[in-house]
């Protein structure tokens, strides 16, 4: 039976346990070997590990350590085939939990994985796929690996884009163009690569761009003054008077937004890349197609285009047009701003005046559709040296105003002719424009078309009534209206003027009186061809000695009538005393009560 019991060595089997009896040699190549089938992990990393299992609610996964982890199921709800076998990369959380249990996250290596990628992207500017999810204000949010990124609107396209919406759910190549960490934000460009692709494009286009060439594009936008239209990375100019050959006020009442159109290179500058395309250039000039019937004399129709200072365009047909002349519209000699008489969009009749086919220029008139007042037959009497009218004052001058009599019929009134009384210095003192005013007729022209009117020649000159009234020596009441270094003038009964040196101004006390002031007058001076009259108020307080030391200051007779006349009237003025100068005084104020 082998060794006895004396014979068996007890020391050695108490002491050899499981796991003992190795010598320290092979101890040491066992763990070893043991060792390198482990991997060294290091928490809150990123590593692969293979599905061992799925349980209810749980994932085990082997990353190669002493004990297998744990991800919850609902991780993996992006793939629903998962399976063991399986690879995927996860978040050492924690090596052993408070169960000695390896706690793992896929969702957060995904974020860091993401992360990683988007770095890389940025650093490397390379392409990612993203996809839209959701619009929001301004832009896109695009998901890239999970993470979601902020588009903006103006880098969605190179072209303004108006409906977001059409993004939403669709794949998208971008580019990285900005990380912000602190927020966790990204910002991404679609831009970027059509710019890329455009500027090869444009570069293109450009080389090969000529004067007549013909292209399509699309309007991209739209201003008052024309649409830019983009040619295919190049944006053209289309001027909104080359849009169409009649006159728009818009281009969106022909054009729209997003619309192909055809057009033509009109002239293009390298340097600046600026280019000005036509597009009414493309269709035959409308001068070319207008009816031979149409020649001087001819009546047309048409639209009122436009309205300035000097006339009115009509558009006869759409791309020709006929100036009528402000002096074309009506038989008035006086000239009134066009819009008294026309408005952009009336439809009217005019006749041609004159028409050039090679300049393409046409004159209208819509005066001639009616005949020349001054033509009539009965203008010689209706308007003949006597008569008398009420017309319009359509303008003033220095020297006079227009009366407008009927259409086409004016007539001056000079400024001496409207009052026999007062001397107006410029019309605006005695009339404004627009007012009504009876007139005489003074003069008439039929060939030149004049006619010369009167105001004051409706009442008798007053003159000669004057004349009986304000005799030299008879003294009146006045009234200072203005004063100056030479003397004043003076407002005299029946509202007619006189004047009166300073030194005929004087007071008994040798003060000057002041405006407004009201005095009494000699006469020393009556006129009724020149309508003056000098007076003084001095002459009407001097003493007798004084009367007769004037007279002895008088100049000798000369024989000059008018000299000798003066002397007489001043001689006339000194005699008497103060009984006859009441006596004259009472006089005048008898014919003022007989006046009134």
């Amino acid at each position: 039976m082998g060794n006895s019991p004396e014979e068996f060595d007890w020391d050695n089997v108490e002491t050899k346990s499981f796991g003992l009896g190795y010598s320290e040699e092979k101890r040491a190549e066992l763990e070893k070997m043991y060792d390198e089938t482990l991997t060294q992990v290091q928490e809150k990393e990123v590593v692969t590990g293979t599905v061992v299992k799925i349980v209810d609610r749980e994932v085990i996964l082997n990353i190669g350590f002493k004990s297998d982890g744990l991800v919850p199921l609902s991780e993996f709800r992006d793939m629903p085939d998962l399976k063991s076998g399986d690879e995927v990369e996860v978040f050492i959380e924690n090596q052993e939990d408070a169960n000695g249990q390896l706690i793992l996250s896929r969702k957060k290596a995904k974020i860091l994985t993401a992360w990683k990628k988007i770095q890389a992207a940025l650093d490397e500017d390379t392409i990612i796929e993203g996809i839209v999810k959701r619009r929001t204000k301004g832009g896109l949010i695009v998901d890239i690996y999970g993470i979601e990124a902020f588009l903006p609107g103006s880098q969605i396209d190179v072209k303004p884009i108006r409906d977001f919406d059409i993004y939403v759910g669709k794949k998208m190549e971008v580019k990285v163009v900005k990380i912000n960490y602190a927020n966790d934000n990204v910002v991404v460009s679609h831009k970027v690569l059509i710019e890329k692709d455009l500027e090869e494009q444009k570069a293109r286009i450009l080389n090969n761009l000529e004067k007549g060439q013909v292209l399509e594009g699309v309007i991209k936008n739209m201003t008052n003054f024309g649409v830019f239209i983009d040619l295919g990375g190049v944006d053209g100019l289309l001027h909104i008077t080359d849009i169409s050959w009649g006159r728009i006020s818009h281009p969106e009442e022909v054009l729209n937004l997003d619309q192909k159109v055809n057009v033509v290179v009109l002239d293009f500058d390298d340097e600046k890349k600026r280019i000005s395309l036509g597009m009414k250039q493309l269709t035959p000039h409308p001068w070319e197609s207008l009816p031979e019937e149409i020649q001087v004399g001819t009546k047309v129709k048409g639209r009122i285009v436009n309205v300035a200072d000097y006339g009115a365009f009509l558009e006869v047909i759409p791309g020709v047009e006929g100036l009528i002349h402000v002096s074309e519209m009506s038989w008035s000699q006086h000239l009134r701003n066009p819009q008294d008489f026309i408005k952009v969009s009336d439809e009217l009749e005019a006749v041609v005046l004159t028409l050039d086919r090679e300049e393409r220029k046409m004159s209208l008139g819509i005066k001639q559709l009616t005949d020349d007042p001054w033509t009539k037959q009965d203008v010689l009497d209706r308007y003949a040296i006597g008569t008398k009218h009420k017309g319009i004052v359509r303008n003033l001058t220095s020297f006079g105003l227009f009366i407008e009599l009927e259409e086409g019929i004016d007539g001056l009134v000079h400024v001496s002719d409207l009052s026999w009384t007062k001397k107006v210095k410029h019309p605006s003192e005695f009339v404004k424009v627009n007012d009504e005013l009876e007139v005489v007729v003074l003069e008439l022209d039929v060939d030149n078309k004049r006619l010369a009117l009167g105001h004051k020649q409706l009442e008798e000159n007053p003159w000669d009534t004057f004349a009986t009234i304000f005799t030299n020596g008879s003294v009146h009441p006045c009234t200072i209206l203005s004063r100056s270094e030479k003397g004043a003038i003076l407002e005299l009964p029946y509202g007619i003027e006189g004047s009166v040196g300073v030194k005929h101004l004087k007071k008994a006390d040798g003060s000057l009186p002041e405006v407004g002031e009201t005095l009494d007058f000699i006469v020393l001076e009556f006129s009724k061809d020149e309508k003056k009259i000098v007076l003084s108020h001095a002459r009407t307080h001097e003493t007798e000695e004084e009367r007769e030391q004037q007279k002895k200051k008088a100049p000798a007779n000369t024989g000059n009538k008018k000299k000798k006349g003066k002397d007489v009237a001043e001689s006339k003025t000194t005699l008497g005393d103060i009984e006859a100068l009441s006596s004259l005084k009472e006089q005048m104020d008898s014919n003022d009560g007989d006046a009134s």
